[in-house]
């Protein structure tokens, strides 16, 4: 059998969640036995298409050159050379089924393609982009958290201040149509796919308050590959308190909160951010001014050595302002025994315990983060009480072995 795995970014030009999961879950598949391909959009600068093999898997990648965010949100529409090259992908690797993990910068033909040529598909909904434009629920003019569309005038809003022009209110009718045209386009597309896949019970209710077919909908939530700690040297236990956090170093990730609590602080304490310094380098230097001597910027980090920083922290910080939908980070700070401040929102309560496993903490408040922190400081007795106490969660092979059954499922449903 053939899956093929449609995304909009894959590593190593992009090192993400999405990216990463659909790696793992493309080679986990085809170790399975099955014949595994992934189409992708490259970054890229010249227009190029080309296929290749990696290992086991078969890489098509495509590429129309320079890509700003005002093309990447017009390629829903339209990107001919993007969809031309993906009937020839369809065409010479003849998939039972396509897993869509995101669509992001590619034309919502591709899908009206395989509905043409009968091929059945189903949608992992990462997260909210299917319905939010900026797909993390965040406003670009307030940078606060949003519920979702509201008769789409608010999300015209978005597109306005994302261009970053006051001129650009004269095109906001011009702006809602699309975004009204958009959310049609779109939710046809989820209602002819065979299963909607969410990370969390969370992102299961958010869309299907937000009109998304309920009967669709499964939470299968993505599993955890073990801990790869056991053969190195744990760092001896020091007097100072270890804090760490692991992600990506952008405004919604709320590292800034972190870091204007984290001055309130007194008391013998570091923090490590541990993240790629290049992907937004203004927001990156606004942190490095906001640092003081006790905070360190190791840059990306391996995945070996990202599993021993966790296990050698007395806690992980995860102060997100927008809703995660399943947070990797938290899973595996809890899958070696350490401890996670969290941001009390999304489906990060799904797997903290406040006061059990961790701290839940209101979003962007950085008085009761401080008293948090300080308190920690003061009384490093509490997180010493919540080391190993983990989470209930599946391993990765378990998670495969859902996805596998889910498509064998659909296959016998649409042979």
């Amino acid at each position: 059998m053939k899956v093929l795995y449609l995304v909009h970014q894959y590593p190593p030009e992009f090192v993400g969640g999405v990216e990463l999961y659909t790696q793992a879950l493309a080679q986990a598949i085809s170790q399975r036995g099955w014949q595994t391909a992934v189409f992708h959009r490259s970054y890229s600068k010249e227009k190029t298409s080309r296929a290749e093999q990696r290992e086991n898997i078969i890489l098509f990648r495509s590429s129309v050159g320079a890509f700003s965010p005002s093309l990447r949100f017009l390629s829903t529409w339209q990107q001919p050379d993007i969809f031309n090259f993906w009937k020839t992908a369809v065409r010479q690797f003849r998939p039972d089924i396509v897993h869509v993990q995101h669509l992001m910068g590619l034309p919502v033909a591709l899908l009206e393609h395989l509905t043409r040529v009968g091929i059945p598909y189903l949608v992992t909904l990462h997260d909210y982009w299917w319905i939010c434009a900026n797909a993390n629920l965040l406003t670009n003019y307030s940078h606060t958290s949003c519920d979702g569309p509201r008769a789409f005038l608010n999300c015209t809003h978005c597109a306005v201040a994302r261009a970053g022009k006051r001129s650009a209110w004269a095109g906001a009718p011009l702006l809602w149509g699309l975004l009204v045209d958009r959310n049609r386009r779109l939710q046809k597309l989820l209602r002819q796919a065979a299963v909607l896949l969410t990370p969390s019970d969370f992102v299961r209710r958010w869309h299907s308050e937000h009109g998304v077919p309920d009967g669709q909908l499964r939470t299968v939530k993505l599993g955890i590959p073990p801990p790869d700690v056991t053969l190195l040297p744990r760092r001896p236990k020091q007097d100072e308190l270890t804090l760490l956090y692991v992600g990506g170093l952008a405004p919604n990730k709320g590292v800034h909160v972190l870091l204007e609590a984290f001055r309130n602080v007194k008391g013998n304490l570091r923090l490590s951010i541990v993240g790629d310094l290049s992907s937004h380098p203004h927001y990156t230097q606004l942190l490095r001014q906001m640092a003081d001597a006790r905070v360190t910027f190791p840059g990306r980090l391996s995945r070996q050595e990202v599993w021993r920083a966790m296990a050698d922290a007395d806690a992980v910080a995860v102060p997100s302002l927008w809703h995660e939908t399943f947070c990797l980070v938290a899973h595996e700070a809890l899958a070696v025994g350490t401890p996670v401040l969290a941001s009390a929102m999304g489906a990060l309560p799904e797997v903290i315990q406040d006061g059990v496993n961790g701290l839940l903490l209101p979003p962007g408040d950085v008085k009761t983060w401080s008293h948090a922190l300080q308190r920690l400081a003061d009384h490093p007795q509490e997180l010493e009480a919540m080391q190993g106490q983990g989470a209930d969660f599946s391993s990765f092979g378990q998670h495969v072995d859902r996805i596998e059954s889910i498509y064998r499922e659909i296959l016998e449903i649409c042979p």
